[in-house]
């Protein structure tokens, strides 16, 4: 039984991520890291998300990634392709513009995430929109709290707008990008804002890949 109050009509979702996550990382982090990483998840979405009902399946993918983060950054595994964390506000506009479009360029020849200082209720739904007249889903994209494994993970860190959040730690660029914010801006204005964010991408994509 968890140690964790368990949200009754989640519990038994948030448990079986439990056992999954166990089993993959068995020899890696304890059950009791495990557990901790799904709950902690599951409350720090709850906090701020606008719709509850797939909350369990946002927790589980987000400690997926927070514990593939945090062996990455352990050296319990390794990767061959660089680790790129876009960290913006609310998670919910520009991090989310740029992850979309590095991921598109790159595909799996990098590993990219993002994250909010202050994570907002929901991806901006301008912002969706911009995105997919470029042939790019992100429906599926959520605002995430800004964690300390997935910046010990990365290898480059690009902030937007949200100050000195991010632990500094050697060995890593940090690079502080200034843009307009989509936030309550129309779908006209925010297409400028995705193509400076475009741009940088191209630039910052060739840089990686050089």
């Amino acid at each position: 039984m968890s140690t964790y109050e368990q949200p009754e009509f989640h519990s038994k979702v948030l448990l079986r991520a439990v056992e999954d996550l166990s089993e993959k990382y068995r020899g890696m982090f304890s059950t009791e890291t495990i557990e901790r990483y799904i709950y902690e998840s599951y409350t720090s979405l709850a906090r701020t998300a606008k719709v509850k009902t797939y909350l369990p399946i946002l927790a589980e993918r987000f400690a997926k990634d927070r514990l593939r983060a945090l062996a990455l950054a352990q050296g319990k595994i390794d990767s061959d392709v660089p680790q790129v964390l876009f960290v913006c506000v609310h998670n919910s506009g520009r991090s989310q513009i740029a992850s979309a479009l590095l991921t598109h360029y790159a595909g799996k020849a990098v590993e990219v995430r993002s994250a909010g200082s202050m994570p907002g209720l929901e991806v901006n739904p301008v912002v969706v929109e911009a995105i997919e007249e470029r042939g790019i889903d992100i429906s599926g994209a959520y605002p995430k709290p800004l964690t300390d494994d997935v910046v010990r993970a990365a290898d480059y860190v690009i902030t937007m707008g949200c100050g000195d959040v991010c632990p500094i730690y050697p060995g890593k660029n940090y690079l502080d990008w200034d843009l307009a914010d989509p936030a309550d801006e129309s779908l006209e204005q925010v297409r400028p804002i995705v193509d400076d964010i475009d741009d940088r991408i191209q630039a910052l994509w060739a840089e990686i890949s050089s």
